[in-house]
């Protein structure tokens, strides 16, 4: 088998990748732009992708190909009807990064509500140490406890925060935008409830056109003005431009973000602007990066192609 990995880099130059090598012909590239894709591609039966397009205009001189894997959950990088036609197999990861994800998501919380940059910032300014009593708390924060926890997208990751949110006291709610949740564990509301009544807002939904702008100045004013959001999703969840004007205009109290409405985040993104760690942080898309997710997204690939080589079908997205 000749296989082709995209995006090398994808899993991090400190995760191996040598165990797909037991499929067969490996060639790697450490990324790949969309105007590459089809040069690397044309020979390859295996294609390892993450980001790259695969579509009928990178994929129609590739006439080899009978699998795509994906490095990652999401594949909307892939014209999966299309693959379809061609009887190419496209399958994904899942459940790799569920413990990384939900990690990070109380992180980006705890930052913000608690004001963790700026006592950082007070005590090694040399403040603490030049005052005459023995602690400081200048910007309030409160607890988690007793608070309201909503959610949008209860899949994996969802449940998993949900149970974390619950072990801290508070209450959990959450919305179904796909309107096909099957859980049962937790209460589930209207969106504008949602919005009201969340101190704390978590995203963890696919990218859809029920989910793209979700998150707009109209549901960001009906949010308690102490509410915090966290997006972990995907960055077109949430419209950039009006949840800054949000959190300039003090609609809502603060927002944790993984992820932007373009990756990189560009520097015209008007989010940019907001200096304020206490009001907005905003990491690199890494939520899903622990060491370990990484080596089970590697592994889980692996097992994705054994099962095609095999005859089986494990986690194909597009039957």
């Amino acid at each position: 088998m000749k296989i082709v990995i995209l995006e090398r880099n994808s899993v991090g130059l400190d995760t191996s990748v040598d165990e797909i090598s037991a499929f067969g012909d490996v060639t790697s590239y450490p990324n790949t732009t969309a105007a590459d894709v089809k040069e690397k591609i044309k020979d390859a039966e295996i294609i390892i992708a993450n980001k790259a397009p695969l579509n009928e205009d990178t994929l129609k001189d590739a006439l080899h190909v009978k699998l795509i894997c994906e490095f990652a959950t999401g594949y909307d990088n892939v014209d999966l009807a299309y693959c379809k036609s061609r009887g190419i197999k496209v399958a994904n990861v899942v459940n790799y990064s569920t413990d990384a994800v939900a990690q990070h998501t109380f992180a980006l919380c705890f930052y913000v509500l608690e004001k963790l940059r700026h006592y950082d910032e007070y005590v090694k300014s040399g403040a603490y140490a030049a005052q005459d009593r023995f602690s400081n708390f200048d910007l309030p924060f409160t607890e988690l406890s007793g608070k309201t926890w909503g959610i949008v997208g209860m899949g994996n990751i969802g449940r998993k925060v949900a149970g974390i949110a619950q072990a801290f006291g508070c209450r959990v709610i959450f919305y179904s935008a796909s309107g096909q949740s099957t859980c049962t564990e937790y209460e589930r509301v209207d969106f504008d409830t949602l919005l009201k009544e969340s101190d704390f807002l978590s995203l963890h939904c696919p990218l859809s056109d029920k989910t793209r702008n979700l998150i707009n100045l109209e549901a960001l004013k009906k949010m308690k003005r102490s509410a915090i959001l966290v997006n972990v999703a995907r960055g077109p969840v949430v419209n950039d431009g009006d949840l800054y004007t949000a959190l300039m205009e003090e609609y809502i109290a603060g927002a944790g973000l993984d992820v932007t409405g373009t990756e990189p985040m560009k520097d015209t993104n008007p989010l940019s602007k907001i200096k304020d760690s206490s009001r907005l942080i905003i990491t690199p898309h890494l939520a899903w990066a622990s060491t370990e997710a990484r080596r089970r997204c590697v592994s889980e690939t692996c097992k994705n192609i054994e099962a095609f080589l095999n005859g089986r079908e494990r986690n194909i997205v597009n039957l």
